[in-house]
């Protein structure tokens, strides 16, 4: 009994919606090249904002892959200075041992400074190169929705003309 209900109530609805709904007539020469010329141009508007995305997506991975080469040898840096501090360390004399750690630490302590140092500066360019693609493809999105706009009221203008 439900069912047999609900299937009333939605063929009840589906008739109404089927009553509001206008036939739209054909339409003139002018505005369906209008509408090609409306379509050309938002064809073109995509096709540079997907291009524009892509490029600001490439610069962004160009930016992370140097970032990582740069943390890299940062790293490498740092190991080389604590391998050279233990080495020292390892060749003092017993009565010079406890000098040459406390030398052996406040180089390890400035290696490991330096390379947080790197780690940042890579770091802020990369976000920085994110924030400039967020913008490219915000800037591309407006000119797109931009030409939209204006296609569609050349279409009315065309419609409305005749």
């Amino acid at each position: 009994m439900n069912k047999l209900i609900a299937t009333l109530i939605a063929g009840l609805f589906a008739t109404g919606a089927m009553a509001q709904t206008t036939a739209t007539p054909a339409p003139t020469p002018e505005v369906a090249k209008a509408q090609a010329k409306a379509d050309e141009k938002i064809a073109k508007a995509e096709a540079k904002e997907v291009k524009k995305a892509a490029e600001a997506d490439q610069d962004v991975a160009k930016a992370q892959a140097k970032a990582n080469e740069k943390i890299a040898k940062a790293h490498h840096k740092a190991d080389k200075e604590h391998a050279k501090a233990a080495e020292k360390v390892a060749k003092a004399d017993p009565e010079d041992r406890m000098k040459a750690e406390a030398k052996a630490e406040k180089k390890d302590a400035a290696a490991e400074a330096k390379l947080d140092k790197s780690i940042a500066k890579a770091d802020a360019k990369v976000a920085k190169e994110k924030a400039e693609a967020a913008e490219e493809k915000a800037i591309a999105a407006a000119n797109t929705a931009e030409v939209k706009a204006k296609a569609n009221a050349d279409i009315k203008t065309a419609a409305a003309k005749h």
